[in-house]
């Protein structure tokens, strides 16, 4: 069982930046490709960034490109997601999730997720 907890969340005007952390209690976390995922009031929950446990290729949904990013430090047990140019429609609650396969735009392939962060972007 690996534990996910993100961190980093919080309120920021449109045009701001913020970077969000998980750490994961798993040791191999290494194995694992990670994920960030958000979900919005009314929304499903929907793909945002992922990054492949060998060579650390990072994917985005098109809706993020160019804004975020997101890093691994496998020697800590850390993902990360920076977001820049921040904008009210990214509002919502940020999930880690980790898979032990490859990397997936699918929410039910990752094994373990985080309780998640919240990020409101103002106006």
């Amino acid at each position: 069982q690996v534990q996910l907890v993100e961190s980093g969340g919080g309120l920021v005007q449109a045009g701001g930046s913020l970077r969000l952390s998980c750490a994961a209690s798993e040791r191999t976390f290494g194995t694992y490709t990670m994920g960030w995922f958000r979900q919005a009031p009314g929304k499903e929950r929907e793909f945002v960034a992922a990054i492949t446990r060998s060579a650390g290729t990072p994917y985005y949904a098109d809706s993020v490109k160019g804004r975020f990013t997101i890093s691994r430090d496998n020697a800590n047990n850390m993902v990360y997601l920076r977001m820049n140019s921040l904008k009210p429609e990214d509002t919502a609650v940020y999930y880690c999730a980790a898979d032990r396969g490859g990397v997936s735009y699918y929410s039910y392939v990752y094994d373990y997720w985080g309780q998640g962060t919240q990020v409101t972007v103002s106006s």
